[in-house]
């Protein structure tokens, strides 16, 4: 079966695969991550205010999203953003904001319901005689969140925080559904361009293989060296 491959293909694809495909999946990746860790743990706080709507809003925000199908919410914002943008701007046409920001925007909002179940889990991982402590010395509970509890958080959620990362990653693949150039996309591009549609797919499947394997063991030394610390 080896022997009708055409591997020259996939060796003539790789400047476009990698400087066009491979970036802008790493960029969304590390964006989306960034923008979820963020307003992740903003909401993963809302969860463990003691203010009376905060939680019950959090709380939904976080299960409204868990229960969507990705995909579908990257075609909800896709198409549905434009259409706030001009009801929000009075315009007399939809607002086109772009299927890389509408992608941005997707992924940062559904992976900030996740990354904010694994930073309300490391901030309750906390002994409370810190948060105790912080209050004895006069601090307020933002001041106690920020240079108590929240830098023990993210030293003992690092490695989850990491490995979803990875998901993330993976999961990026999705926007090839926007006809997005991303890695698969450029794949499935130059897939049917040559009609070499198993060399392209088997080697985009082969490289997210090896990118997410070496990300998991990263992620698992981390993890020990962590717990040595400890």
């Amino acid at each position: 079966m080896l022997a009708n491959f055409d591997f020259s293909v996939i060796v003539n694809a790789l400047p476009y695969l990698f400087l066009t495909g491979m970036t802008f999946t790493l960029t969304l990746t590390a964006l989306a991550a960034v923008g979820g860790v963020i307003l992740g743990t903003l909401i993963a706080m809302m969860r463990l205010s003691g203010l009376p709507v905060l939680p019950v809003v959090a709380k939904a925000y976080v299960n409204f999203m868990r229960s969507l199908p990705l995909v579908l919410v990257i075609f909800w914002f896709y198409f549905l953003v434009p259409y706030i943008g001009q009801w929000l701007t009075g315009a007399d046409r939809p607002i086109q904001v772009g299927a890389f920001a509408s992608s941005l925007v997707t992924f940062t909002l559904f992976e900030a319901a996740y990354f904010s179940e694994i930073m309300r889990a490391g901030i309750q991982s906390i002994p409370k005689g810190q948060t105790a402590a912080a209050s004895a010395l006069g601090l307020t509970y933002w001041q106690s969140m920020s240079n108590v509890i929240l830098p023990q958080a993210f030293r003992n959620m690092l490695p989850v925080l990491l490995t979803q990362t990875i998901v993330l990653f993976q999961d990026t693949s999705l926007v090839y559904v926007l006809s997005i150039t991303d890695f698969l996309g450029a794949a499935s591009k130059v897939a049917q361009r040559d009609g070499r549609l198993v060399e392209m797919y088997l080697f985009a499947a082969v490289v997210y293989f090896v990118i997410c394997l070496l990300a998991s063991v990263l992620v698992r030394r981390l993890q020990r060296r962590i717990a040595i610390i400890r």
